[in-house]
């Protein structure tokens, strides 16, 4: 749940870089909030929440928008990738392809032009 906290503090940050465990654990609690909003927007009758856009979803996925494509940015940052490739995701199916490759990569083992490795811990901001 730290990761998820640590995202969200740095809501708009596309400076830095994010290491593989800051992505995807903010990706798996998207996931499981996502699942959970769409299960009460079902139980509470929303518009739309047949088609899986209830209110309350819808909310929290704009709500969440920035701080996902921030996290997404400083991850290709730790693998040396400039935020641009994001862009890929519009692309269907081959963007969000390569987009995965990427961010299951292992970080640059040294400091790179978008800050020190996250994984050094002399530099790390968030001890777990």
């Amino acid at each position: 749940m730290n990761w998820y906290i640590h995202v969200l503090k740095n809501y708009a940050v596309f400076k830095g870089r994010a290491q593989r465990q800051e992505y995807w654990y903010f990706f798996l609690f998207n996931i499981i909030i996502s699942i959970a909003l769409s299960m009460l927007d079902s139980a509470l009758g929303n518009p739309g929440a047949g088609e899986g856009a209830g209110i309350i979803g819808t909310v929290y996925s704009l709500a969440i928008l920035i701080p996902s494509i921030a996290v997404g940015v400083r991850r290709l940052h730790d693998i040396g990738k400039t935020g641009w490739w994001m862009l890929l995701g519009l692309i269907p199916l081959v963007g969000v392809l390569v987009l995965l490759y990427f961010f299951v990569q292992d970080s640059q083992p040294e400091a790179n032009e978008y800050g020190p490795n996250p994984k050094d811990p002399s530099s790390a901001t968030l001890s777990m």
